[in-house]
């Protein structure tokens, strides 16, 4: 039988060592919120391949639909022969987009490529260029989408130039000075000293930052920038590529702040595990590009579509919005309890919305500690827990199991979690989580 280790050493050979893994479990095999790998063992899954399986692995109304739609065809190119549940999809979303008035909507097939075409679409529509991020954003990993990301390692470094006219400023974190008031200054500042904002097409920025630590955009600042954006004709648009799809307690994460965004950007969730990603937008604003200017081989995938209009039956069939707001709060209760415990790691800051939820990992003298972070996942792979890291110096856990999750499932996964953070406190029996070699 193969083993990790000599599927590691293959992936040595063979692959690139650009593109990294969290961990060095091979999937054999995946169902709702529990993983095996290829050597049997079975991992309870509080990652979901980054927020994109909210439905949960293989979910049956997703399989059985994308399956239907395989009997009919798997590709035409929309830009040949377009096709049907492209459409509907299209109407799904604009039916729920999260602003006012008539929407429209693209597909795509990353993340990367709905945030790029975002910015085009907003050149497009404003005759303008420049576009302004915020630090620890995460935006993709292609040069644009890249440029706009706010952490240079390991995305940034080497691979300069980058594109130009793209600006920063501070998110505001509440650490180091990073508070509302100073993001706006850093705005002002951005303004007076390096672009007028009558050159500057779009804001984009994250609800709740994903890579960047799952830090929550407030009201307020959803609420300035909605007015600053409307004073000089600037695009707001609200990136939902890790936040969109139930999984903060909303639809949309935006929807916490009471803003409306002009364009969405939106993915992982969405397919349920097949490959789409979208823009969606306000009719007038997306119908500025020339046909043609946008598109792409695979974009709108005629089998992930047809997953995507899945999950959002799922989604609401099984009310998974209120789902995601009952295991956030068994969540955040449990963590916090965990805190208070002697023994246990230094954890701080226990943040986010629904059941996007994370939280920081310190050292004795109250600093981000990323690599005791990374030792609390490698301690919860060992007791059978896939669990990430965020953070702009990687010192944030963030959980982002299936929102299907069983109720006991989950239970098994805090107990792993609690063993992770607190390693010296004694296992109880109830508290061992199991590990199965069946594959069945």
């Amino acid at each position: 039988m193969a083993t990790n280790a000599d599927f590691a050493a293959r992936r040595a050979r063979a692959v690139p060592r650009g593109v990294g893994s969290a961990t060095a479990v091979y999937a054999e095999r995946a169902l709702n919120a529990e993983l095996w790998d290829i050597e049997g063992r079975r991992y309870i899954d509080f990652a979901a391949g980054i927020a994109v399986v909210n439905t949960g692995h293989r979910h049956p109304k997703v399989m059985a639909a994308v399956a239907k739609q395989s009997e009919r065809f798997t590709h035409t190119a929309w830009q040949v022969a377009p096709y049907d549940v492209y459409v509907e999809l299209a109407e799904r979303l604009n039916e729920v987009a999260p602003f006012k008035g008539d929407a429209k909507t693209i597909f795509f097939t990353t993340g990367a490529e709905a945030t790029e075409n975002a910015v085009k679409i907003a050149r497009a529509a404003t005759r303008r260029s420049a576009v302004i991020a915020f630090t620890g954003g995460f935006h993709g990993r292609t040069l644009l989408a890249s440029a706009m990301t706010g952490k240079v390692l390991p995305y940034k470094r080497g691979f300069g130039p980058m594109p130009s006219e793209i600006y920063h400023i501070p998110f505001p974190t509440g650490r180091d000075g990073n508070t509302l008031e100073a993001s706006l200054k850093a705005l002002n500042y951005l303004f007076a000293a390096d672009v007028e904002p009558e050159r500057v097409a779009a804001i984009i920025l994250e609800p709740i930052q994903g890579e960047g630590g799952f830090h929550v955009a407030s009201p307020e600042l959803m609420k300035a920038l909605r007015e600053i954006c409307d004073t000089h004709g600037i695009l707001l648009i609200a990136d939902e590529v890790q936040t969109g799809f139930a999984r903060t307690g909303k639809l949309f994460a935006v929807e916490h702040s009471g803003v409306e965004p002009d364009l969405v950007t939106v993915a992982k969730a969405l397919g349920g595990g097949f490959p789409i990603s979208g823009v969606i937008g306000r009719a007038e604003i997306m119908d500025a590009c020339e046909p043609g200017g946008l598109g792409g081989t695979y974009a709108g995938s005629p089998l992930a579509c047809a997953a995507a209009l899945a999950v959002l039956d799922v989604i609401k069939e099984e009310n998974l919005v209120a789902r995601a707001e009952t295991l956030g709060q068994r969540l955040r209760s449990r963590v916090e309890a965990i805190a208070g415990k002697a023994g246990a790691v230094r954890i701080a800051n226990v943040r986010g919305k629904g059941f996007m939820v994370g939280f920081d990992i310190l050292d004795a003298d109250g600093k981000p500690d990323g690599a005791e972070a990374k030792a609390v996942c490698a301690r919860a792979l060992e007791a059978g827990l896939i669990l990430l890291t965020c953070g702009t110096q990687g010192e944030a856990i963030r959980v982002l199991a299936p929102l299907t999750i069983e109720d006991a499932i989950f239970e098994e996964g805090l107990n792993a979690l609690e063993r992770a953070l607190n390693p010296k406190a004694p296992a109880s029996a109830a508290e061992t989580l199991k590990q199965s070699s069946e594959l069945a």
